[in-house]
């Protein structure tokens, strides 16, 4: 894939320069132009700092109080996002001599912990990184006037799911995305992808059906969903699966997600059969198929204006670092995601969740709504705006509902069940802003640790906190040791009994542990800004539609920037079905109307 990038946070043409001093010794040093002022010593020196994954290690070689190199190993954080951007983070230190230089947006947590790495590694090196200061990076010359048969706006899912789809039509396709990195929010799905009638869950069993997927959607969307739009969901859910499938995602894993009767939340697994975050490894897998297809990504670009010849769709205008950046097509889609990213944007709409926590990407912030607003587009539900209950407050981490699936139980202050732990996602949230502090513990155990990388990632992140037993337990939440442990031999009697008499929890026989026995991992969690499910009005070919309910021909959209599919509250798992299939139909179809 040709991949173009704007901006500074991953330019790898950068120059810089450091003072240079004499060493501890009083040696002397000879100085080069832009070598560092503080003592040095000469070597390779490293350091590690914890990442989204896992540990990510600098090796930084100083040659005369010059960065020569600097190496990493990352193989814990995600190929097509944290290893990406720590490479291209590298390239820029030594080019600039220097690690006062931006994060990589979409990428901060494994990006921050890399250059905490590298400043550990320059101090055993000698050198204070707080006196190397970064001369202004070279900017990458583009071409500023570029034309293809289809834009695409936003490399989130739905966005590289739609140009895939559009190349595989023989089309050719141009994708601009805001931010330095794709995926947007699909970066941070840890879930999985709904889908009924699927091959995977024939082999394992389980019956499902479009009907059950559909009243499913409907009910937790309070019935202010498009039906017909529900229907395409779900009609189209297991041609999805088989689509990714044969991308080389394999979504084989088949677990329960709120406000479903039966399980249809398909994840992936790695060699040793763990679950993974879906998310991260869906968009690799979409990335590697644009680069099959040679489809461009220009990064860093952000989309301002579509264009109109005519009355006729004629390309987009993006701003970027250099001049405006122009792209002539005969349709466009838009896939650029929500507003969740916005506090203005929320408040405008839900003034009562103004200042909460958001899971979102700081990227998603609702400028389609602008541009849109423009071509005289229809919106609909816009105040209709879904709180996470499982969110980490002090960062807006969001603990998967798929944990819960699986067995993890909710406790509150006093150290007791308060909810079906299943229930929709509006549902849990209210319960827990009805407890004390608006406050839950989510808790899995031990056996639920060793058969999730997904967990795993939450303890490395200290999102989970491992404790011993139930004292330890009750101690972390601050409660009754009392309550915690007659909380849990309820649970685990329910479990075994397959019957939950307190909450009427059901698929308890999906559980994959009683959380009988410690160790456990525990945290503190609360409701977050998550998915707005209003946006830009589409019909069942993703055209999108304008205020009076007509086709604006060459426009189409997919994913959370549309509005109709997930009424008054989206089901966990639906995100995912959304941008694939919604992004498989606005590619072909955009392609075709291109062919016409």
């Amino acid at each position: 894939m040709k991949i173009k990038n704007i901006g500074k946070s991953l330019l790898l043409a950068l120059s810089l320069s450091l003072l240079a001093s004499s060493c501890s010794n009083d040696t002397a040093v000879k100085e080069k132009e832009g070598s560092a002022t503080t003592s040095t010593s000469e070597g390779v020196f490293e350091a590690s700092e914890k990442g989204y994954g896992g540990d990510v290690t600098a090796k930084v070689k100083i040659t005369d109080g010059v960065i020569e190199s600097v190496d990493f190993n990352a193989d814990k954080e995600t190929d097509t996002i944290g290893q990406k951007a720590i490479e291209s983070l590298s390239k820029e230190i030594v080019d600039r001599q220097s690690t006062q230089i931006e994060t990589v947006s979409g990428a901060t947590i494994s990006s921050t912990a890399f250059l905490k790495a590298v400043n550990e590694a320059l101090k055993k090196g000698g050198i204070n990184p707080e006196d190397l200061k970064a001369k202004e990076a070279k900017k990458e010359k583009i071409d500023l006037n570029q034309k293809a048969d289809i834009v695409v706006i936003g490399a989130g899912g739905a966005g590289l799911t739609s140009a895939i789809s559009a190349a595989q039509e023989g089309k050719s396709v141009i994708v601009v995305e805001k931010a330095a990195n794709a995926g947007g929010n699909t970066n941070r799905a840890t879930g999985g992808m709904n889908a009924s009638e699927t091959k995977f869950q024939k082999e394992a069993g389980i019956n499902d059906s479009n009907e059950d997927f559909f009243e499913d959607t409907m009910k937790g969307g309070h019935n202010i969903n498009n039906p017909d739009l529900v229907r395409v969901l779900v009609d189209n859910s297991s041609d999805s699966i088989n689509w990714l499938d044969e991308l080389g995602a394999r979504l084989s894993d088949v677990g329960v997600a709120g406000g479903a009767k039966n399980p249809r939340q398909h994840r992936p697994v790695d060699e040793n059969g763990k679950i993974l975050s879906v998310g991260p490894y869906i968009v690799e897998k979409l990335l590697k198929k644009c680069e099959e297809l040679n489809v461009p990504v220009i990064y860093n670009a952000r989309v301002e204006k579509i264009k109109q010849e005519d009355g006729k769709i004629a390309g987009v205008t993006a701003s970027t670092d250099q001049e405006e950046l122009n792209v002539d097509s005969k349709a466009v889609i838009v896939a650029s995601g929500g507003f969740g990213g916005s506090n203005d944007m929320v408040k405008k709409y839900r003034p009562d969740l103004d200042g909460y926590v958001s899971t979102n990407a700081p990227t998603i912030e609702g400028d389609a709504i602008k541009f849109l607003e423009k071509l005289n587009a229809g919106f609909v539900d816009m105040d209709q705006i879904q709180t996470h209950p499982t969110v980490v407050q002090k960062d807006g981490s969001l603990i998967s509902e798929s944990l819960r699936g699986d067995g993890a139980i909710l406790l509150n202050k006093e150290g007791t069940r308060f909810t079906d732990e299943m229930g929709t996602r509006d549902a849990v949230s209210s319960a827990i802003n009805e407890q004390t502090d608006k406050t839950a513990w989510l808790v899995v155990d031990q056996k639920m640790y060793d058969e999730s990388n997904v967990i795993k990632g939450y303890a490395d992140r200290n999102l989970l906190t491992k404790v011993e037993d139930v004292k330890a337990l009750a101690d972390f939440i601050g409660t009754d040791e009392k309550n915690v442990k007659e909380s849990l031999e309820k649970w685990s009697n329910s479990v075994d009994n397959k019957e939950d008499g307190e909450f009427n929890r059901k698929n308890l026989d999906k559980i994959k542990s009683n959380l009988k026995e410690g160790p456990y991992y525990v945290g503190p969690i609360g409701p977050g800004i998550h998915h707005t499910m209003g946006g830009v009005m589409i019909d069942t070919k993703a055209q999108v539609l304008d205020k009076d309910n007509q086709v604006i021909e060459g426009l189409y959209a997919a994913g959370e920037v549309t509005g109709g599919v997930h009424g008054g509250n989206r089901l966990g798992g639906n995100a995912v079905s959304d941008i694939i299939t919604f992004g498989r139909i606005a590619g072909k179809e955009a392609a075709g109307f291109v062919g016409k």
